[in-house]
C-alpha cells in the first residue's frame, strides 16, 4: 500500500492554518462551537484532510489549534471517521537543535491531538539563514517515520533545489516524502510557474499541497479598493494589491456566474485542476459550504487558461513568504 493510500489523502484538505493565524492574535472560546460544526461538515461529505501546526497557538505558541483539532476529531463519530488524516507542520524553532528535539516536538503534537500525528511537515526550511541546523531536524522526522509514529513525512515552504537535496537525503533511508507544502494560488503563481515545483514533484512522486488558495480572501471577491478592509498588515497588503487584479478578479466573476458558482470555488477548483490539494481555511460552517462547492466538478481547459492569462496580466502579486526557499 502506498503512502498516500494509508494517508487517505483527499482531493482537498481544510487548512487549519487559518484558525490557527486567528487564534495567535487573540482567541475566541465561543468559536469552538462553530470550528466543531465546520469539521464535522469537511468529514461528512469527504474532505478529512486537515493540517496545522505546533507554531498555531495563543501568542504563547502552546499548540491550541492541534488541541482543538484534536477534540473535534475525537468527539466525531459519523461518515468517514476512519478516513481523518491529521497533519502537522513542526517549526524549527532556534531552540530546536537536535533530532531528538523533533521527536519530542511530535511527540507533543501527539498528545495535544489525542492521536499520532498522520502526516508530519518540517514547517519551513532554515537554509537560508541557519542551513547547518535544518539536517538535524529533517533527521528527526525521518526517525518519527522509520519508528513507526508517523505514517508519512512533508515539507513546507521548499523550492526544487532544496527539495531535491532533502528528497536524496530521505531515499538515502528509504524514507519517502509524501507532500510538499507551498503557497499557491491565482495570485501567487511563483512557485510553478518560476520555481517549477510541480515538474519536480511529479517526477519525485510528491504530492503539492496550495496554502492560502484563496489569496487571505482577496480572490472571494468580498473586497474592494472602495470598500471596507482588514486591519493591520492584511489591509494593507490588499491595498497595494486590489488596484491591479481587477481583470482577474472579472474573469473569476465571469467564469462564476457561468457556472453558477461563487469566485471562491471558481480560484479553489482552478487549484485542484492543476493537480494540487488546496486548503482553504473556513472559521464557520458558511465558509465550509462554499469551499464544499469547488468538489465534485472541473473548470474546462478553455476556463482554466482564461484564468492563467488574467492571472499573468496581474502587476502585483501577493507576498511570497519570507521561508520560501529556491
Amino acid at each position: 500500500m502506498s503512502t498516500n493510500q494509508q494517508l487517505n489523502l483527499p482531493p482537498m484538505g481544510c487548512g487549519t492554518w487559518a484558525w490557527g493565524n486567528r487564534l495567535l492574535w487573540g482567541y475566541d472560546r465561543s468559536m469552538d462551537r462553530q470550528l466543531q460544526e465546520v469539521f464535522n461538515l469537511c468529514v461528512s461529505n469527504g474532505v478529512t484532510l486537515f493540517d496545522t501546526g505546533d507554531s498555531y497557538g495563543t501568542g504563547k505558541l502552546n499548540g491550541r489549534s492541534e488541541s482543538l483539532l484534536g477534540q473535534f476529531s475525537t468527539e466525531y463519530s459519523g461518515l468517514n471517521s476512519e478516513r481523518i488524516c491529521l497533519a502537522t507542520k513542526l517549526a524549527p524553532y532556534p531552540w530546536r537543535l537536535t533530532r531528538n528535539s523533533m521527536i519530542s516536538a511530535c511527540k507533543a503534537s501527539a498528545k495535544r491531538l489525542g492521536r499520532n500525528v498522520d502526516l508530519v511537515q518540517m514547517h519551513w526550511s532554515t537554509a537560508n539563514y541557519f542551513p547547518w541546523q535544518e539536517w538535524q531536524l529533517l533527521d528527526g522526522l525521518a526517525d518519527l517515520y522509520e519508528q513507526g509514529e508517523v505514517k508519512g513525512v512533508g515539507l513546507s515552504n521548499y523550492g526544487p533545489k532544496r527539495l531535491k537535496k532533502v528528497y536524496q537525503k530521505f531515499r538515502d533511508r528509504g524514507v519517502p516524502i509524501t507532500t510538499l507544502q507551498v503557497q499557491y494560488s491565482l495570485l501567487s503563481t511563483y512557485p510553478i510557474t518560476e520555481l517549477g515545483l510541480k515538474e519536480v514533484c511529479d517526477e519525485l512522486g510528491i504530492k503539492l499541497i496550495a496554502y492560502s488558495p484563496l489569496a487571505l480572501g482577496i480572490l472571494t471577491g468580498k473586497y474592494s479598493e472602495k470598500g471596507s478592509l482588514p486591519p493591520g498588515i492584511r489591509g494593507f497588503v490588499f491595498r497595494q494589491i486590489l488596484p491591479g487584479v481587477k481583470p482577474l478578479l472579472s474573469c473569476l466573476q465571469a467564469i462564476a456566474e457561468s457556472r453558477n458558482k461563487t469566485m471562491s470555488q471558481i480560484a479553489i477548483n482552478w487549484c485542484i485542476c492543476k493537480e494540487t490539494i488546496p486548503i482553504p481555511g473556513a472559521k464557520n460552517p458558511e465558509q465550509a459550504k462554499q469551499n464544499l462547492g469547488a468538489l465534485g466538478w472541473k473548470l474546462d481547459s478553455g476556463e482554466v487558461e482564461e484564468l492563467d492569462k488574467a492571472a499573468a496580466s496581474v502587476d502585483k502579486t501577493m507576498v511570497q513568504n519570507i521561508f520560501q526557499t529556491k
